[in-house]
């Protein structure tokens, strides 16, 4: 995975804590429990677009994953705390976003990519380039965030 700089991005991101039903027995985080710390601030990024899963249905799309890859650089276990990020890094053709997941003191623990892509809602068929919805809402977020 390539660097990628958050700083200038359009970000979100969620403090969380391991609980006890994500960990093995070892008491550390497994591995597909991951995605749902994924999937908790890919929501949060994508209602601060005013464009969330409930508003891609009612404009007539769905947005499958279909490809995703993992970095686990450290483990997570019990208890910790911890603040995942996530950053759109694509959305032209298709929505890639990328992550990271970070302990208090800003030790890097896990890094991540998703990519998503268009489909019809009602036809299934992929879209080739991204809805102009999409487009709309990010370029909107973007220039608010010039402005501030």
């Amino acid at each position: 995975m390539a660097k990628t700089d958050f700083s200038n991005g359009l970000t979100a991101s969620e403090s969380m804590r391991v609980a006890f039903h994500d960990v093995d027995p070892a008491t550390v985080v497994w591995h597909g429990r991951y995605f749902k710390y994924f999937e908790e601030v890919r929501s949060t990024l994508l209602d601060e677009l005013d464009y969330s899963y409930q508003s891609m249905l009612d404009s007539g799309y769905v947005w499958p994953v279909v490809d995703a890859s993992v970095r686990y650089v450290r483990p997570l276990v019990l208890d910790q705390r911890f603040t995942v990020t996530a950053c759109i890094i694509e959305w032209e053709l298709r929505l890639v976003i990328e992550y990271r997941i970070h302990g208090e003191d800003g030790t890097l623990y896990t890094k991540a990519r998703t990519v998503q892509v268009p489909v019809d809602a009602t036809t299934r068929e992929m879209l080739i380039g991204s809805p102009s919805i999409l487009i709309e809402r990010i370029e909107r977020r973007l220039r608010a965030d010039s402005r501030e």
